[in-house]
């Protein structure tokens, strides 16, 4: 009887390690359907589009730079109309099989159905919004910026060291307001305001030397609010907003979009189109 028990033993061992080496041949397969199933889906005609053959990207209009160069997002020029192209190009699409429609900003992460593929224009990944629709991986990383009202003796500055003696000017509750308290350290106190509005009056009255903004804003402010002020330059702080690709919930683009910007990311081309259209040549120079 011993004997027996004995065999039975043995004989149930050796069938769970062949059910357990079955397991994980099927599991195997499974993991490799899944990966399959993937790349399948992302390939450009599996792809669930608005319009069959076609990306459909959405803006705002008008649409400034140094995201887009002379109202014209198909032209390829500035920061978002660069990124969008890169985007089509690794889910496969030429230049002539992208179209741009007009999204106004508010209404592109509002809930509900969309017009297009995707939308870029500055939008910041946000848990509000996030609700009513989906992102991509972030883009862009928001910095600090400078700016100078015209005719500022600053004008000309290439360092954080050369801001000591200035009298900085920064809204409340704002990420700006710890870079310029904590990473340029000014010898005088920062002065605060309580919104936007107070900051752009403060620096057209020039109640202070320079204000500290992040760089989005800082482009929009000396482009379209204070004539004649100046970007100094930027520089990194944490906290900075964080811009991603707006898409519909649940879109089954989504996984396909992060996976083209992961690419062009690990590729460096992300970081070359922002080092053309975000750096120095914007007019944004780095201060360190």
């Amino acid at each position: 009887m011993r004997r027996r028990l004995l065999a039975l033993a043995v004989t149930l061992l050796a069938l769970s390690a062949i059910a357990a080496c079955g397991s994980d041949d099927n599991n195997d397969k499974a993991s490799s359907g899944t990966s399959s199933q993937k790349a399948s889906s992302c390939a450009k005609g599996q792809l669930a589009l608005t319009t069959t053959g076609q990306l459909t990207v959405g803006t705002d209009k008008p649409a400034f730079p140094p995201y887009f160069v002379d109202d014209d997002p198909t032209n390829g020029k500035g920061f978002e109309s660069a990124v969008a192209y890169a985007v089509a190009k690794q889910l496969g699409f030429s230049k002539a099989e992208v179209k741009w429609t007009v999204v106004p900003f508010n209404s592109s992460y509002a809930p509900g159905p969309k017009k297009f593929d995707f939308d870029i224009n500055q939008i910041s990944i946000t848990p509000a919004r996030q609700k009513a629709v989906d992102f991509s991986s972030p883009y862009y990383t928001a910095p600090q910026a400078v700016v100078v009202p015209k005719g500022s003796d600053l004008a000309g500055v290439s360092s954080l060291a050369d801001l000591k003696d200035a009298t900085i000017g920064v809204q409340i509750g704002t990420t700006s307001l710890d870079a310029a308290r904590d990473v340029i350290k000014p010898d005088k106190d920062v002065k605060v305001f309580n919104d936007s509005n107070d900051v752009v009056t403060a620096l057209k009255q020039n109640q202070v030397d320079a204000v500290v903004l992040d760089l989005p804003t800082a482009f929009y402010l000396t482009a379209a609010q204070v004539p004649g002020a100046k970007i100094v330059g930027q520089f990194s702080a944490p906290g900075g907003d964080q811009f991603g690709l707006l898409l519909a919930k649940d879109s089954e683009l989504t996984p396909c979009v992060d996976d083209a910007l992961a690419k062009l990311k690990s590729g460096g081309e992300l970081q070359q189109i922002t080092d053309k259209w975000m750096g120095a040549t914007a007019g944004a120079p780095e201060l360190r």
